[in-house]
């Protein structure tokens, strides 16, 4: 027995909300894009560089108390993970100076006495710390870091490109992809207004927001075209169906993503915090998106039956059946 939360064929009427639902896009857009120009991003050591810190504990230390210590010593913000054992531990962190203000005078001089500084802050009587190695990463890693990460997502929106036009006809291609893009940009967005460190695990995430995105409509968008073949009815009708037949996978499969996101959040140190926080926005954007706007872009582009059964394709089709 298949469970639904919406019946297969209910009735909902999505596309008589399709000028408000393209509007709210389109101001959630315009909010995006002004932050990040006006607030732009609160980036990481990941693109900002600073002093990284490698420390042997006696005993496996507390990550997350270890940065607790340090935020309370003045370095918000600072990375730590384990490696190797779980006595091993990397810090990387900007100067208090560098924190407050974003900028550092001398960090090669500094970077020395920090690590000392370091060493006390996370030191405790039952599990001490030593330092094993130290120094400064410059920000020109980051610049590469972040010119890396613009490569893949272009990489990325140019393979789904080429792939929606393969499977469907262009307007489905150039639905889709605005579709997603808006997704990526209020994603995006969410950590200009919000002030939320940008590092790399935000990247993956918000490119994990990408194929979440692309597949929740190219679900709705094999819906569409099969109700095109199928159905006797206008543009409208079908897309509205279309979008009421898939109601419940995309709600349920959304749901079910969003919880183990969730977790992730909650159980997965303060690392991990950033890439759920971006997958945690991405699918509720995401899943509104394929209901709200893939198809309302569709019908604002006048997909029809010529766009998806061209008469030379259906005599094609046609001349190879027995």
């Amino acid at each position: 027995m298949q469970f639904n939360v919406f019946p297969h064929d209910s009735k909902f009427d999505f596309m008589r909300l399709r000028f408000v639902s393209t509007g709210l896009s389109i101001a959630l857009l315009v909010v995006a894009l002004g932050a990040m120009a006006i607030n732009g991003f609160n980036f990481a050591l990941d693109f900002t560089g600073g002093t990284s810190v490698e420390l042997r504990f006696d005993k496996p230390a507390d990550v997350d108390a270890v940065r607790e210590r340090l935020d309370a010593a003045g370095f918000p913000g600072a990375q730590v993970q384990t490696y190797g054992s779980g006595a091993d531990l990397l810090v990387r962190l900007q100067p208090k100076e560098a924190a407050a203000d974003g900028v550092q005078d001398d960090p090669d001089s500094d970077s020395s006495q920090m690590a000392e500084e370091v060493v006390k802050i996370v030191s405790t009587p039952e599990n001490p710390a030593h330092r094993l190695s130290s120094g400064y990463v410059g920000p020109q890693v980051g610049k590469e870091l972040a010119q890396n990460g613009i490569y893949a997502m272009l990489f990325v929106v140019i393979g789904f490109l080429a792939y929606i036009s393969f499977r469907f006809e262009w307007k489905f291609a150039v639905a889709a992809i605005l579709t997603t893009m808006h997704d990526v940009v209020v994603v995006a967005g969410w950590f200009a207004i919000s002030g939320h460190e940008f590092d790399l695990t935000v990247l993956a995430g918000i490119m994990g927001v990408m194929g979440f995105s692309i597949n929740d409509t190219i679900v709705v968008f094999d819906r569409v075209r099969e109700n095109f073949r199928g159905m006797r009815a206008s543009p409208r009708e079908i897309l509205n169906a279309s979008i009421n037949q898939t109601l419940s996978r995309t709600v349920i499969t959304s749901f079910v993503a969003f919880l183990t996101v969730l977790a992730l959040y909650l159980y997965g140190g303060g690392s991990l915090q950033g890439m759920a926080e971006s997958m945690m926005v991405g699918i509720i954007l995401g899943t509104l998106s394929s209901i709200f706007v893939a198809c309302p872009l569709l019908m604002w582009l006048g997909t029809n039956k010529q766009d998806l059964m061209p008469k030379a394709r259906d005599d094609a089709e046609l001349a190879r059946r027995p």
